[in-house]
Order: structure tokens, then C-alpha cells, then sequence
């Protein structure tokens, strides 16, 4: 496809300028409430702990409350692959990308290089562009499994000294988000009419159809739509507290660190590139082929600031607590900024026929 077209079909994407005009003017409206002190010191901490505890994890379940088809299990499983074999890449590529650094200095670099903010950062723009019962949320929450696997137990072990704890599992496998989307993922597999019991219920075109009995949002909607309620909350307090926590903190002296804005590049830019090139060659090869659409979720995810568990392991134990704070700063302002490039980019290489 002729890459001019490609961008004028992106930029005529209503969904796409939606998203990306949202994004930015909910974000710049928590930096102002903070700044003019409408929102409290205290007030983006409070909305994170929401967002993570209740929207998101409604936003997970409730993307599995749909069919199941072939292609949109094969893509999940595919992209189940990606999320960990990446980690396994970038855990190795981020040595050659600090290699100069003294050995505290580049361990720090590294683990905040490696685990971006997929959860609270990514998957909201993810649910913001294709909605909150998309495919791509689907795959945005299936590629959050490894990510959640590495950072609670590499990231925690790298950042530590220390061996594996028992609180980590308990944070790998017990966190809201994981056992949402856990729970989700399986009752979508388990769909089949020979496995589980199906009811009568009427379809979104008005039709009736046989579903699962806990397809709530066709057999119970009253009981699903308290989770719509809540997965819609997802975006736009995410997008409140990232505005808010920017707005609590002096850029300028972050802006005077040139190992944070080394690593913003790295972590902003250079993940996300690299993502691209290898799931091309994956595609052109028919290694591990992913859709245009899971292609998207794979770039914001990745296009996303430091991890906020991530930083604080760096403050925690005290490994490089002031560059952490800085480059999670910068990076987070930077993301915000180049987000719409990448979601552009994103959308032009699905146009071009590599990723089907």
C-alpha cells in the first residue's frame, strides 16, 4: 500500500484521532488541576491505587466477555509467545545498551528499560482507541502475563540482590489484574457447548444465540454493566493521575539529567523499534505472524513510560533513587509525547499488508 495513503487513512481514522486527542487533553487537565492545586500532593496516588485495583482489572474481564473464534485465539496465543520471548530479548540487548555504566548504575538502567508502564499506561490508550470489549484489549491483557511474570521475579531478584519471596508469587499471581484476567482468559477458552453449559440469550443485533451461562453480558447484564461502569473509568483516571503525578514533580531538574534522557530514547524509541523489527521479520518469515491489530497493542504497550513497581524497586532498596525518579519523569513526558507518532506508525504498518 502506497505509504501516503497509509497516513491520510490514519489520520481520517476517527477512532485513532479520538484516542490520541483524549489521551493528551485529559493528561495536560490533571497536570493544570495539580499545578493550580485543585487536585491534593497525594491526589494521582490515590486515583492509581483505583485504577489498578478496580477499573482495570473490570476492563480485563470484561474484554473476554465475547465469542471466542480460531483467529482471535491463535493471536492470543501468539501474542502470549511475544510477551515473553521480548522480555527475554531485551533482558540480554539492554546489557549492550549500558555497557559503559558501572555495574549498580546499568542493573538500574536495565531493569527500567525492560518494564514499561503496559498496565496503567498502555492499556488504557489500547481500550481508548478499540474500546474496552476490543480484541486488542484482549491482547494487551494476554501480553501483560509475561510481563508480570519478569518484573516480579528478574526485575525484583536484579534490583534486590536477594532470591525470589514468597510476597513476589503472591504479587505475581495474586494481583487483581493477573487473577482478573486470568479468570477471564479461561472462561473464554472453556466456551465450548460439549464443556460447558449454554442459554438462550439475545444477541447485540437483536438475535437470539446460545452462549455460556456466564456470559454475563448477554445472560446477566444486569450484573455486567457495574463492570462496563468501571472498565470505562480505566482511561480517563489513568490519564488524570499521569497528569497529576507530572504535575507534582520539577521537570527541570530531571531535564538536566543526560542518563534520563538516554534512557527515555531507549526506553521510549528503541523498545518499541525493536518490537517492530523483529515481529516483521516474524511476519515475513511465518515464524509467529500477528495481526495489524495486535501488532498496535504491541507497539503502545511497549511505547510506554518506566514501570511504576519498577522505580519503586530502585527507591526501595536504594539502587540509583534519584536517577529512577528522573528518568521515570522524563520518560513519562516523553511517552506522552510521542504516543500519537507511535499510534500513527502503528497504524500505517498495518496498512501495508505485512501483518494481516
Amino acid at each position: 500500500m502506497d505509504i501516503t495513503k497509509a497516513f491520510a487513512s490514519t489520520f481520517a481514522n476517527e477512532n485513532v484521532i479520538r484516542a490520541v486527542v483524549s489521551t493528551i487533553a485529559i493528561i495536560l487537565l490533571g497536570f493544570y488541576l495539580r499545578k493550580r492545586g485543585t487536585f491534593g500532593e497525594n491526589f494521582g496516588k490515590v486515583l492509581t491505587k483505583v485504577v489498578l485495583a478496580v477499573a482495570l482489572p473490570a476492563l480485563a474481564f470484561n474484554s473476554f466477555m465475547q465469542g471466542i473464534d480460531y483467529t482471535t485465539f491463535r493471536q492470543s496465543m501468539n501474542v502470549l509467545i511475544w510477551g515473553i520471548v521480548i522480555y527475554i530479548i531485551l533482558i540480554f540487548a539492554t546489557k549492550l545498551l549500558y555497557f559503559k555504566y558501572g555495574r549498580d548504575k546499568q542493573d538500574v538502567l536495565r531493569v527500567l528499560t525492560d518494564f514499561g508502564s503496559t498496565t496503567f499506561f498502555g492499556i488504557p490508550i489500547v481500550a481508548g482507541i478499540y474500546g474496552p470489549t476490543s480484541r486488542a484489549v484482549i491482547y494487551a491483557s494476554v501480553f501483560n502475563i509475561g510481563y508480570r511474570i519478569f518484573l516480579y521475579s528478574y526485575g525484583y531478584i536484579k534490583m534486590s540482590g536477594l532470591k525470589m519471596e514468597i510476597k513476589n508469587l503472591k504479587q505475581m499471581f495474586l494481583n487483581p489484574i493477573v487473577v482478573a484476567t486470568f479468570a477471564g482468559l479461561v472462561l473464554w477458552l472453556l466456551q465450548n457447548e460439549n464443556w460447558i453449559p449454554h442459554l438462550s440469550a439475545i444477541g447485540a443485533d437483536g438475535k437470539a444465540v446460545n452462549v455460556a451461562f456466564y456470559r454475563i453480558d448477554l445472560t446477566a447484564p444486569w450484573i455486567s454493566q457495574p463492570l462496563v461502569y468501571l472498565s470505562g473509568l480505566a482511561s480517563p483516571l489513568a490519564w488524570l493521575g499521569i497528569g497529576s503525578t507530572l504535575g507534582s514533580i520539577s521537570l527541570g531538574k530531571a531535564a538536566t539529567d543526560r542518563d534520563s534522557w538516554y534512557y527515555s530514547f531507549n526506553k521510549v524509541v528503541l523498545v518499541p523499534l525493536i518490537n517492530v523489527i523483529l515481529l516483521a521479520i516474524l511476519a515475513v518469515t511465518n515464524i509467529l505472524p500477528v495481526s495489524a491489530e495486535a501488532l498496535e497493542t504491541i507497539i503502545i504497550m511497549m511505547a510506554t513510560p518506566t514501570a511504576a513497581v519498577a522505580s519503586t524497586y530502585a527507591i526501595g532498596f536504594d539502587r540509583q533513587a534519584v536517577l529512577a525518579s528522573n528518568a521515570s519523569l522524563l520518560s513519562t513526558v516523553v511517552a506522552t509525547v510521542l504516543m500519537p507518532f507511535w499510534i500513527i506508525i502503528a497504524q500505517v504498518l498495518s496498512s501495508t499488508g505485512i501483518f494481516h
